[in-house]
C-alpha cells in the first residue's frame, strides 16, 4: 500500500513537473515572439499619430492623408496630435517616453537625424524607437527671384567664386533641412555664400521674392504655387535628388546641372517607442504599405509635392542611421549652432 501512494505521489510530481515546463516553455516562445497574440488582437482603440510641428504645414497635411487611409485599413481611429516644439524635438520626447502597445506613433522627417547633432535632447533616436515604414520622400530646389542675373547653376556658381562671401542665401532657420542642403550645396560646388537665416519658410519666403535675398533652397510643396504663378523660378530649373520630379519633368537634377553625384533628399516616416512588439510593428508597417500603394492617396501626396515611398523597418532603419551620420560631418564641418 505505502508502496503504492510513493510511486502514485511521484508520478503525480512528474506530471506536475513536465505541465510547469510545458507552461513555461509557452510562455517563453511567446515572449520570443514579442506577444503574437497581443499582435492578433491589435488594435482595439483609437491610435494617436504625433506630428512634432504645427497643423497646417507641409508634413501636417502629409500626416492627415495618411491617418485618414491608416484609419479605414485598421478599422480604428487614428487621431493626429501636433505637438510642435524645439524643432521637432518635443513631439519626439512624448512618443519616446509613451507605452510601447501600439497606440502612439511619431511621424518624423529628416530633421531627426540632425536634432541630436544640434541640441540637447531626452531621447535617442536609435535606441528609443523602432522604425516602422518610410511615408514619402521629397526634393528641394535651389530658387532665386524671378528678376536674378542667374539663370543657371554654373551661373551662380562661377559669381560665388568671383566675389567669396559676397553672396547670401535665406533658410527657414538655422540647423534645419533647407540650411543642411545648402551647406551640402555650398561644399559639393566649392563656394562661399554666406547664411541668413528666417523665422520659416513664409518669411524667408518673402525676402526671396522681394530681392532682399538672391538665393533660397525650399521644397517643392512649398514652391510650386510661386512656381506656376511665375513670381520666381528655380534656378536653372534644377533639383537636389538624384531623378527628375513628376510635377516638374522638365526641371534637370543638379547633378545634372553640373554637381555629379549631388543627392539631397528629405524623408517622412513613421516610428514608434523601442518597446513595441516586433509583431506590432509589422501590422503597422503591412498597413502603411498597403495604404501607400493606393492610387487616390498617392496622387494626394503627389499634388502637395512629395513622391509617395513606404519601406521595410530595416531600410527605414538604415536610412536614419545614415543620415545621422552624414548630418553630423555636414553639421560639425559647417560649425552650425542652433541658440
Amino acid at each position: 500500500m505505502r508502496h503504492t501512494v510513493i510511486t502514485a505521489a511521484r508520478h503525480y510530481i512528474k506530471d506536475s513537473i513536465m505541465q510547469t515546463f510545458k507552461f513555461a516553455c509557452l510562455l517563453l516562445c511567446g515572449w520570443l515572439l514579442h506577444g503574437p497574440v497581443f499582435a492578433q488582437d491589435y488594435p482595439q482603440r483609437a491610435i494617436k499619430l504625433v506630428v512634432p510641428f504645427p497643423a497646417g504645414g507641409g508634413v501636417d497635411a502629409v500626416a492627415r492623408a495618411v491617418a485618414e487611409r491608416l484609419s479605414a485599413e485598421l478599422q480604428q481611429p487614428v487621431l493626429v496630435d501636433n505637438r510642435a516644439g524645439a524643432g521637432g524635438a518635443l513631439g519626439a520626447s512624448v512618443v519616446a517616453k509613451s507605452a510601447g502597445d501600439g497606440y502612439t506613433l511619431l511621424f518624423a522627417n529628416n530633421g531627426q537625424a540632425a536634432l541630436p547633432h544640434l541640441q540637447k535632447i531626452d531621447w535617442d533616436a536609435v535606441k528609443d524607437f523602432k522604425p516602422v515604414s518610410s511615408v514619402a520622400t521629397y526634393a528641394m530646389l535651389i530658387l532665386v527671384n524671378g528678376q536674378s542675373p542667374y539663370k543657371t547653376v554654373a551661373e551662380l556658381v562661377a559669381a560665388a567664386k568671383s566675389q567669396p562671401g559676397k553672396l547670401a542665401y535665406g533658410s527657414s532657420g538655422p540647423g534645419g533641412p533647407l540650411h543642411l542642403g545648402m551647406e551640402m550645396f555650398k561644399s559639393a560646388a566649392g563656394i562661399d555664400i554666406f547664411h541668413v537665416p528666417y523665422k520659416g519658410n513664409a518669411p524667408m519666403n518673402v525676402a526671396l521674392l522681394s530681392g532682399e535675398i538672391p538665393i533660397a533652397m525650399d521644397t517643392l510643396a512649398i514652391s510650386l504655387p510661386h512656381l506656376k504663378a511665375g513670381k520666381y523660378k528655380a534656378l536653372a530649373l534644377a533639383v537636389t535628388s538624384t531623378k527628375r520630379l513628376s510635377l516638374i519633368p522638365e526641371v534637370p537634377t543638379l547633378a545634372e546641372a553640373g554637381l555629379p553625384g549631388f543627392d539631397y533628399e528629405g524623408w517622412q516616416g513613421i516610428f514608434v517607442p523601442a518597446s513595441t512588439p516586433t509583431a506590432v510593428v509589422a501590422q503597422l508597417n503591412a498597413a502603411l504599405v498597403k495604404v501607400l500603394a493606393q492610387p487616390a492617396l498617392r496622387q494626394r501626396l503627389i499634388d502637395l509635392g512629395y513622391e509617395p515611398k513606404s519601406s521595410s523597418a530595416a531600410d527605414l532603419g538604415a536610412t536614419l542611421a545614415k543620415d545621422l551620420a552624414a548630418y553630423r560631418k555636414v553639421i560639425t564641418d559647417a560649425k552650425i549652432k542652433v541658440d
